[in-house]
């Protein structure tokens, strides 16, 4: 049996996950990473991509926005801005997302903000493909 350790994934609306995996997988700013159980100690910031846990063969996928992961004893703490389990993902409303912020995009006007309207299609196109995992 696989060595395991604890996963919490914290939004500011609550606790999202918490369970024993066998892994992890998460988008660093510098560089997506990965973490197995006896990891060494590190802290790092995150941004907008998917998280994938896994244990028992069945993996778990979130799409977060960013934050802040701290691996520390066997224990992973991933303090996301916002934070969604693949089977919660409202396609949709995901895909509406992106067709807005594309809009935004293609024709700007002096009241868009073209870094938001990036970052607004960034995390949309985010929860679309973590959708598909389901």
């Amino acid at each position: 049996m696989a060595k395991t350790f604890k996963f919490d994934i914290i939004t500011p609306d609550g606790l999202v996950f918490s369970d024993e995996v066998e892994s992890l997988r998460a988008p660093g700013t510098n560089g997506g990473f990965g973490v197995l159980a006896d990891h060494a100690p590190f802290m790092t910031t995150t941004t907008v991509g998917p998280v994938e846990a896994a244990s028992k063969g069945k993996h778990r996928h979130f799409a977060t926005s960013g934050g802040f992961v701290e691996v520390l004893q066997n224990s992973v703490t991933l303090l996301a801005e916002t934070c969604e389990p693949a089977e919660d993902i409202d396609v949709e409303r995901a895909e509406a997302a992106v067709k807005r912020a594309r809009e935004r995009l293609k024709s700007p006007s002096p009241e868009v903000d073209i870094i938001r309207a990036r970052l607004a299609l960034q995390r949309a196109l985010n929860r679309v493909s973590v959708a598909k995992f389901v």
